[in-house]
């Protein structure tokens, strides 16, 4: 007889029959401090679906999740995109990562999936504003409790929402409570230390949902190695104009004034010169941590580094790109806007120069979630961000999205799409990018411009 348990995250298996083990042998490792063999703990539905196929005896002793007897409060009306979602996850074994573009409901298809699976479930989340959301939603959506875990509050409950951080914090305690494990933004679960998340759950039913589960540094096969491959994608191309709102993408070209084309050609000059001379490329992987470290080295080091701050500072936030957003803001008068930044510093200078409210990683919580309920309610127009709206907040039916500065990221670039998609009957979305003409910026457009989202001529 095999005694399953769960131990710190991992299983430890125990016999008396050594051969009794062979069919489960590729999960398990020898623990010669514990005189057991051991498997990561998500290996635990493979383990014990293979001994019982085979008929080994075993007895269960690490899974402490039940069935849930679970409901809905009231009807829901799921889309097309979002019935063949789940229909798909489930015919690939309730194991799965579920693509589906920002706006289009990926909530829904996770609570249509606590329905039918009916098992005790944790949904991780990556930001405290985000597993409030969840909370609400899902108590409005069963006639269970709804736990928490995260920002201050430890309440364990059948159905749990966690933010990554707290469930790695807790996972060796509380991995073998849940049997259905959500991964809301699941494109962070790779990340070195979130992946094992999901390595400590012995959840064997799981379901990722992201807009864009490809990563920059290319683990997205750890990404369905945790949860399962893709089982269903629909790009914002195949849910325009019925399910999200059409748009329109506008890039405009912005020409530096004179004297600021003159500071920024010398400071990239004097950069890139400094990268070469000291044998940096910035083709290579670790191009930039090389740069940074030739930089602290020397005084010409330091000098180098601030021109490369100074040429950023100006194709970021340059006078004429100021102006181009004066003239786009009154444009759209009357109408709500987000804008959206690469850092605080550009952010900051907007908010500064028009007197609009912004919003970044230093933000208070009062003040950020008095800001963001002001926009959603529309006391306020326009709100300026870097980065920390791209994704994991409930934005408002906002119609006019402004990109001033940004990364090379395509994830980052659909997710700013998106922001603005959310459908209204006669409602057309328009994004506009500013790109300062014959800079950096003009290649970091086209590197973010790799998805099928903006496969489309703009004027």
């Amino acid at each position: 007889m095999i005694r399953i348990r769960f131990d710190r995250g991992t299983l430890t298996l125990h016999t008396e029959t050594e051969g009794s083990l062979a069919p489960v042998a590729q999960w398990l490792q020898w623990d010669e401090r514990s005189l057991c063999h051991r498997a990561e703990a998500r290996h635990y539905g493979e383990i014990v679906l293979t001994l019982h196929r085979l008929k080994v005896p075993f007895q269960d002793e690490a899974k402490a999740f039940d069935h849930l007897p679970v409901e809905p409060l009231e009807e829901w009306r799921p889309r097309p995109h979002q019935v063949a979602a789940i229909d798909a996850w489930w015919r690939q074994e309730r194991r799965g990562v579920v693509v589906l573009p920002t706006g289009s409901g990926k909530t829904l298809v996770a609570r249509m999936a606590i329905l039918r699976i009916k098992r005790d479930s944790l949904i991780l989340v990556p930001t405290i504003d985000l597993m409030h959301q969840w909370y609400e939603q899902l108590q409005k959506a069963f006639n269970v409790t709804i736990g928490l875990l995260g920002g201050g509050d430890h309440n364990l409950e059948r159905i749990t929402v966690s933010t990554y951080d707290s469930a790695l914090i807790y996972m060796d305690r509380i991995g073998n409570r849940f049997g259905f494990l959500i991964c809301d933004e699941c494109h962070h679960l790779p990340a070195t230390t979130t992946r094992n998340a999901a390595v400590m759950s012995l959840a064997p039913f799981r379901l990722g949902l992201t807009a864009t589960p490809e990563r920059a540094d290319g683990s997205e096969a750890d990404l369905y190695d945790l949860l399962g491959p893709i089982c269903h994608r629909s790009e914002i191309p195949d849910l325009e104009g019925e399910f999200l709102a059409p748009y329109h993408l506008e890039q405009v070209a912005v020409t530096l004034d004179d004297d600021e084309r003159e500071a920024y050609d010398a400071a990239y000059a004097h950069y890139r010169q400094f990268a070469r001379a000291s044998g940096v490329s910035f083709a290579r992987p670790d191009g930039w941590s090389l740069f940074i470290r030739a930089c602290a080295r020397s005084r010409e080091g330091r000098e180098a580094f601030a021109a490369y701050r100074l040429q950023k500072r100006l194709a970021r936030a340059s006078r004429a790109k100021l102006r181009t957003l004066w003239h786009i803001l009154n444009r759209h008068r009357g109408e709500q806007a987000i804008l959206f930044t690469d850092d605080n510093a550009t952010a900051y200078i907007i908010g500064e120069t028009f007197f609009l409210p912004v919003i970044t990683h230093k933000t208070r919580p009062s003040e950020r979630k008095l800001l963001l309920d002001r926009f959603r309610d529309a006391t306020l127009p326009f709100l300026v961000n870097s980065r920390v709206l791209n994704e994991g907040v409930d934005m408002p039916d906002v119609a006019v999205g402004i990109i001033v500065s940004g990364s090379g990221s395509v994830r980052e670039h659909v997710q700013r799409l998106g922001r603005i998609l959310r459908p209204r009957a006669g409602k057309q979305a328009i994004l506009y990018e500013l790109v300062s003409r014959d800079t950096a910026e003009t290649f970091t457009s086209e590197r973010r411009r790799q998805h099928l989202a903006y496969q489309r001529g703009t004027p």
